[in-house]
């Protein structure tokens, strides 16, 4: 069976190089009506309709994109990965471990404006095993190993299932990587990650909120020579 994360067939013709010109400038139009003061939501449709564009199109659009005053509050609270040596960091599970499956899967990647990369999995609460996953296991731990991390303390969400057998998978993998390390199954991840710092994660809430953050995928996706698509 075909488990590609965070692909669908139409993606080759929708994110092809044809098709990036026209995201891009559908891309700028957003960001203007963003920085007018549109919600994202009415920004893309409104936008979005006028290009034709499909629904993962906008998506990849909106993940991608951010106003100003976001961007830089995201540039100032950015650690380098250098300064990771050393650390306790505190690791969005669900959020880096699928982006790491869509990376080994060749699914399409996205380079935001504030550096992060980000998929268009959206698992929406459900979520299964696949091939690549121990694989995405091994790269965040190594990375962070290599760093000089500390501690790890990774979170998964309780509502999303199979996070018991995420959590099982990421301890017995964890044992072959010299560093100390912790796995939660915590509600409410997201609001647990708001007063950290050296957080690891894309998600635009977190990063808006949290104290520090590390762009670690990028690094990874670099190392792993990683095609990144940039839509704006």
């Amino acid at each position: 069976m075909n488990a590609r994360r965070g692909f669908v067939p139409e993606d080759t013709e929708n994110f092809g190089e044809e098709a990036l010109p026209v995201l891009r400038r559908a891309s700028s139009q957003i960001s203007w009506l963003l920085e007018e003061g549109y919600d994202a939501k009415s920004a893309s449709v409104f936008v979005g309709n006028h290009f034709l564009l499909s629904e993962r199109q906008r998506l990849a659009i909106v993940r991608s994109i951010g106003i100003k005053a976001e961007l830089l509050m995201r540039r100032d609270s950015q650690r380098a990965l250098s300064e990771l040596s050393g650390q306790k960091v505190w690791v969005d599970g669900f959020n880096e471990i699928i982006t790491l499956e869509v990376l080994l899967s060749r699914s399409p990647l996205f380079r935001g404006m504030d550096g992060c990369i980000r998929d268009l999995a959206s698992l929406r609460g459900t979520y299964r095993l696949i091939p690549e996953t121990d694989g995405a296991i091994l790269l965040l731990l190594t990375a962070l190993q290599q760093a000089g991390a500390e501690k790890a303390v990774i979170l998964l969400d309780e509502p999303v299932s199979n996070s018991g057998r995420l959590k099982t998978r990421i301890a017995e993998l964890g044992e072959k990587i010299p560093m100390d390390l912790d796995i939660l199954i915590f509600r409410g991840v997201d609001r647990a990650l708001w007063d950290k710092d050296f957080v690891i994660t894309s998600d635009s809430v977190i990063l808006d909120h949290c104290k520090g953050w590390v762009n670690l995928t990028e690094k990874i996706a670099e190392r792993e020579q990683a095609k990144v698509l940039q839509v704006w």
